[in-house]
């Protein structure tokens, strides 16, 4: 059996549950986090009468409901604190947690050659691998709502799910403990390199749709490029996949190119803020360039030329990001008679961002693609003629496709591009809509949940052996 080892266990107070029994493990100092003896008031069902008590109250909260759905005959123990993580006004590290000790090889394991976390191990083994170290470590926050860190909006620590305006904790414990419990990969998702040569269990679902390989198939350069590859990267599990269609919202925006064959399929857009909102059976329609800056743009910053005009009426119009704001560009080719717009990013990122603004005399629909995505189309009509380009478009919701997930129902990870460390391929992508519990940031109108039919947290578990 192999095992990598990371740190030890302090202060211990205990809770147990039907299906697993869960401890949160106080690694405070006297009069820090847990231990804060600062009076408060009960709120929303959390009953305690100190700042230390309500935040462990809140711990226990979340430790009971992922007791009550986990299946473990072996202590699961959860090392926490209340630091003082990065902060600003603006942003926030909330929390953090992970896995302490991963194992691989060990009598049991439902994959060999793969490391799982040390909870997993324990459930999966029938024993406490390493008894010497919790399974869990998980850091919070102590600073939020303090002067110059979200100043004034505090985590709620009540329980019953009423945060308003302020972040809810018990919602924010159950993303990190979920982490805690596997929901990751332990391989370096910007460099591609294995934990210690071995691929996490993770890997093993985790399939690039444009090569057709897991990342445990791949070598590091391909998982670091598989990593920023938004909307091609899926988690490939039978359980996630056939619980999709009992969460998931049917029906997502997207570009859907028709012809040529070449470049058919499906791409990802960023709606806009104005004008009509897509939907279905959505605009089709031929797609033509603007072309009046050097070299090849189309930025439609200024009324079109006759030539311009003449090409994109009746059309879809591709024009270029840059230089003047969105509800001018969509004006100018809507006056020119074009029937949509499609914004093409001047910036290598993914996924396309929403296109802001507003403008009521805006009546055609516009979205935004990525650069890559917008040179893949430009090159596809590099031959048209002046008023044919030979490419045909869709724009609306596609119901075939469930918001998160891509054709084959496949729910999509989050792989940004440029990479986003603590945040790529080990969360589900930000296109699911209901939002889920392990989105990249936590959403305000998550529920206490993390199962059909409202999440996906616990199918993905079931997906890695728990």
């Amino acid at each position: 059996m192999k095992r990598l080892l990371a740190i030890a266990a302090l202060l211990v107070s205990s809770a147990c549950w039907p299906a697993a029994t869960i401890t949160i493990v106080n690694g405070d100092p006297a009069g820090i986090g847990f231990n804060d003896p600062t009076p408060v008031a009960p709120v929303g069902g959390n009953t305690g009468t100190t700042l230390g008590a309500q935040r462990l109250n809140a711990f226990q909260a979340a430790a009971s409901k992922w007791g009550a759905t986990l299946d473990s005959s072996v202590l699961i123990r959860v090392l926490a604190t209340w630091d003082a993580l990065p902060c600003t006004d603006t942003a926030a590290v909330l929390g953090s947690a992970g896995a302490l000790e991963v194992f691989a090889d060990f009598p049991g394991a439902p994959q060999a050659h793969a490391w799982f976390g040390k909870a997993e191990t324990n459930k999966l083994l029938g024993l406490d691998a390493d008894p010497a170290t919790p399974d869990v470590r998980a850091r919070f926050n102590v600073n939020l709502g303090q002067p110059g860190c979200f100043t004034g909006s505090p985590f709620y620590l009540g329980l019953d799910n009423q945060h308003g305006a302020n972040t809810d904790l018990v919602t924010v414990l159950l993303h990190e403990f979920a982490h805690g419990l596997g929901f990751q990969t332990y391989t370096d998702d910007q460099s591609g390199e294995l934990l210690a040569g071995l691929p996490s269990i993770w890997d093993y679902f985790l399939l690039d749709t444009s090569t057709g390989k897991v990342w445990k198939d791949m070598n590091n350069a391909e998982r670091a490029a598989s990593a920023v590859k938004s909307g091609k990267l899926v988690w490939s599990g039978v359980r996630v996949t056939n619980a999709a269609s009992a969460v998931l919202q049917a029906g997502t925006p997207v570009l859907t190119i028709l012809s040529p064959p070449a470049v058919a399929g499906v791409i990802q857009v960023g709606t806009a803020a104005f004008g009509p909102p897509l939907g279905t059976p959505g605009l089709t329609g031929e797609v033509m360039p603007v072309i009046d800056t050097p070299p090849d743009l189309g930025l439609a910053c200024a009324p079109l030329s006759v030539v311009n005009a003449l090409a994109v009426k009746g059309k879809i119009a591709l024009v270029d990001r840059g230089l003047c704001t969105f509800v001018v560009k969509v004006r100018n080719v809507q006056n020119a008679g074009a029937i949509g717009v499609i914004v093409v990013d001047n910036v290598a990122a993914a996924p396309p961002p929403g296109l802001g603004g507003s403008d009521t005399r805006i009546v055609i629909s516009a979205v935004r693609i990525t650069l890559e995505d917008g040179a893949a189309l430009k090159q596809a009509i590099a031959a048209r003629t002046r008023m044919h380009s030979g490419l045909f478009a869709n724009l609306g919701v596609n119901l075939a496709l469930r918001a998160g997930t891509d054709v084959l129902g496949r729910v999509l990870m989050y792989a940004p591009r440029p990479n986003q460390p603590g945040s790529s391929v080990s969360h589900y992508d930000t296109s699911a809509t209901p939002n889920q519990l392990m989105e990249p940031a936590i959403n305000a109108d998550l529920k206490h949940e993390g199962q059909p039919p409202f999440d996906l947290t616990y199918p993905l578990l079931k997906d890695i052996g728990w």
